[in-house]
């Protein structure tokens, strides 16, 4: 078998078998094919794509590609939830200690923030001691006593999609659907669970700009999904504006907190009900979406989301205190209120503006080695569809520079427009794929 040929044989747009997916993934991994073969090869499937058989098979190959955790040990339906990543998404902070409360596993494996979207590992570890470089062991072990665990991603997980990811970046192939569904889901089927919930977001602060590529990308990871044993779900949220109140890491911390204490806002609410009830649904603890739904509420309202949360820091050396005393978790040196420039109602937000406003604060990183500060952010006040006057606040800032926070406030200035008619909020819930 060439290379070569293979190349040839895409670029023509026909499909490859699942033997040649195998010797390409295999190859590549392993150092046998150079970067310029490959680089060809990804160019042709972004112009030619790939069918269902292809994108699984593809799939597949970079799953086994490295370590594959074996979850057997854990008693019941394992779930997992995923979000291909926004501004202010702290849905899996809340949804994790939700879900093991309503006595159904959550095994989470997650990431860092890299650009303008953050990252939950990074939020977490705003919890002091909070430890998410955790063996599998230790991972099944707190699943079977508490519930649920939170563990980074591994490096031995999924390196052909490393090196695929890193190849894709440089020559201009990241946009496309097989290997943006293949990229994900290699990595949730490496994981081990059972199920998996998938948030995919749509917006402006998200990598699908509209609801036609999002719910494209949810179709074809949900059918991977199935057609690699999984149950499957994906959700497509908005993110046209950011999700809450909060961006930054500690801060969406303590808006979590406060959600999972049963003071959460409406929007965070609605989207954490629709997530949680898919959940419970593949976990088989409810019938329908409506059950779901109550028994979300049930586990906020009578505090066992809230312990839940507890045991989870606790078991993974953070300080369960800080929970209750937010004292305890990064604080900036500088609040300050960012005023606005006019009288009106929000016609719209740029999330992603938003997002490297708190990048610029350094709240976020450009490569994965860059430091974060933890404590910064912004809490927002004023959303679509709100109204606001001149010199009342659009949003508060918290920095530890005040050349970083000038920079950052005439940024989120200039991420907003506004109207003299009213306008509607923004819909939250944009649909869901199975």
């Amino acid at each position: 078998m060439r290379m070569n040929d293979l190349i040839t044989k895409k670029r023509d747009g026909k499909a490859l078998s699942n033997e040649e997916i195998a010797f390409m993934i295999e190859g590549y991994t392993k150092g046998s094919l150079p970067d310029y073969q490959m680089s060809a090869m990804l160019m042709a499937i972004y112009y030619q794509g790939m069918n269902d058989e292809e994108t699984t098979c593809l799939t597949k190959c970079m799953a086994d590609s490295g370590e594959l955790l074996d979850l057997s040990a854990i008693k019941g339906i394992k779930v997992d939830k995923h979000s291909t990543g926004g501004v202010g998404d702290k849905a899996s902070i809340v949804l994790v200690p939700v879900i093991a409360a309503c006595n159904l596993p959550v095994a989470k494996l997650s990431g860092r923030g890299l650009g303008f979207t953050g990252g939950t590992i990074d939020k977490l570890e705003s919890f002091p001691s909070f430890n998410t470089d955790i063996d599998t062991g230790t991972f099944t072990d707190n699943i079977n006593n508490i519930g649920a665990a939170i563990m980074s991603q591994t490096e031995a997980l999924c390196p052909a999609d490393k090196k695929l990811y890193a190849l894709r970046d440089v020559t201009a192939t990241v946009e496309s659907m097989p290997l943006i569904a293949s990229s994900i889901m290699s990595k949730k089927i490496a994981a081990g669970a059972d199920a998996i919930v998938l948030e995919v977001m749509s917006g402006s602060g998200a990598f699908m700009k509209n609801d036609e590529d999002a719910r494209k990308l949810s179709e074809i990871m949900v059918r991977i999904g199935s057609l690699a044993g999984r149950k499957c779900v994906a959700v497509i949220t908005d993110m046209d504006e950011p999700l809450g109140r909060s961006v930054g890491n500690s801060l969406e911390i303590i808006e979590a907190l406060e959600t999972l204490k049963g003071r959460g806002n409406r929007e965070l609410m609605e989207v954490i009900k629709t997530l949680g009830s898919q959940m419970l649904l593949l976990g088989e603890r409810v019938e329908n979406e409506a059950q779901g739904e109550a028994m979300i509420e049930e586990v906020i309202s009578n505090g066992k989301a809230i312990e839940k949360m507890r045991q989870i820091v606790s078991a993974q050396g953070g300080d369960p205190h800080a929970v209750d005393d937010y004292t305890l978790l990064p604080q900036a040196s500088i609040v300050e209120q960012i005023e606005s420039p006019q009288s009106g109602y929000v016609e719209s937000i740029r999330c992603d503006e938003v997002g490297m406003c708190v990048h610029t604060l350094g709240g976020g990183r450009s490569v994965k080695d860059d430091p974060v500060d933890l404590s910064v952010g912004l809490v927002i006040n004023k959303k679509v569809g709100d109204f606001v006057n001149v010199g009342e606040p659009l949003a508060e800032i918290h920095a530890n520079s005040r050349q970083k926070a000038d920079e950052a406030k005439q940024r989120f200035i200039e991420a907003y427009s506004f109207s003299p008619s009213p306008v509607s909020h923004l819909k939250l819930i944009h649909g869901i794929v199975k």
